[in-house]
């Protein structure tokens, strides 16, 4: 992508004809945006104190520089708030960590898009929302950390639908898909703690998942009926998780009145984390009958399992189920199944004071 500075001085366009012109040249993901005009990139690049022409890597799949400028107006657009751009760049850096493997994220079949998770006291401080419809639409942080993110991978990455993105028939996450953890009501450790960072530091995880799948359950009284719920919607045919279990991991986002049911069951999250992956399984006569069978390079001991009831796990350890706790009042909560060949990963987000 030009630098936009150019782009306005040979244009010469007024902001009112910017969005007409950047949909021509395929800078746009179908909605309106801020003209990223210099002032407004100078003082987004000026909220992270950071060198506008550092580069945090290339960017798959065209391997283009990811610059702090170039992700700059991308925020911009996006309609971010300045204080929200360390975010911002703390997901990209974690998205262009090997083990996370944006190459195949970004050009994958598979109807998947990355997930920016924000913990610690940076989300209360650019006003990230973990509450009620957390996934959905009504809070500009969320929205805009999310919008950036498709930005940059679009205007930056290449990842275009159709053209290097090949998602057959795409995702509403792919539009924005970013939201902070409910750490108020949580009732065990936060989820950036359990990943080994301090209590009290700002840390964003990306995770690279499919839309959330919802888990309704109006009567469970206990932890067990819960998890059985959240088992049963995390292990379906269908899933792209269980058929390469070499990297597959599962989200379960529960809602804080599930949460306080487990909890008060005597349960921890590394409970919950074994409940879920000892029975989100499917016997091996059912996973036989479509899905993924036998396409990819399934783990050797897979491979020799005869007995047809035999149960196969979605993930490789109860370390691969993610646990934390998000969302408003109602008894829901949500699985999200990633990619399978992408790895989550977490990175500090240091806030300008």
């Amino acid at each position: 992508m030009p630098d936009p500075a150019s782009v306005f001085r040979e244009l010469q366009l007024p902001e009112e004809d910017v969005y007409a012109e950047f949909v021509k040249r395929d800078w746009c993901d179908g909605l309106p945006i801020v003209p990223p005009t210099p002032e407004r990139v100078r003082a987004m690049v000026a909220a992270a104190g950071e060198d506008p022409g550092r580069v945090l890597g290339l960017m798959p799949p065209l391997w283009r520089e990811a610059s702090v400028e170039k992700l700059a107006v991308n925020a911009v657009m996006a309609g971010c708030e300045p204080a929200c751009f360390p975010v911002v760049l703390a997901a990209v850096t974690a998205m262009l960590e090997p083990a996370f493997n944006l190459y195949g994220v970004q050009a994958t079949t598979h109807p998947v898009a990355p997930l920016v998770i924000v913990s610690g006291p940076a989300a209360r401080a650019v006003g990230m929302h973990a509450g009620a419809g957390l996934f959905g639409p009504g809070f500009r942080a969320n929205a805009t950390i999310g919008r950036a993110i498709r930005l940059i991978l679009m205007n930056v990455g290449g990842g275009w639908p159709g053209r290097h993105d090949m998602a057959t028939q795409g995702s509403p996450a792919k539009f924005s898909y970013a939201i902070a953890e409910r750490e108020d009501v949580t009732p065990w450790s936060p989820l950036s703690v359990r990943l080994r960072f301090e209590p009290g530091q700002s840390v964003v995880t990306v995770f690279a998942g499919e839309a959330p799948h919802n888990v309704n359950d109006h009567v469970s009284t206990t932890a067990a009926g819960i998890l059985n719920n959240v088992s049963d919607v995390a292990a379906t045919l269908g899933s792209n998780v269980g058929w390469y279990m070499a990297q597959s991991q599962l989200l379960v986002v529960l809602g804080p009145e599930h949460a306080a049911t487990i909890a008060a069951d005597g349960f921890s999250s590394s409970d919950v984390q074994r409940f879920v992956f000892e029975h989100a399984r499917l016997p091996l006569s059912r996973l036989k009958l479509g899905g993924m069978w036998g396409m990819h390079d399934w783990p050797l001991w897979m491979q020799k399992v005869t007995d047809e009831r035999a149960l196969l796990p979605m993930v490789p350890a109860p370390d691969d189920v993610y646990v934390m706790v998000a969302g408003g009042p109602g008894k829901h909560s949500c699985v999200v199944p990633n990619c399978t060949f992408s790895r989550a990963v977490s990175k500090a987000v240091e806030l300008r004071s």
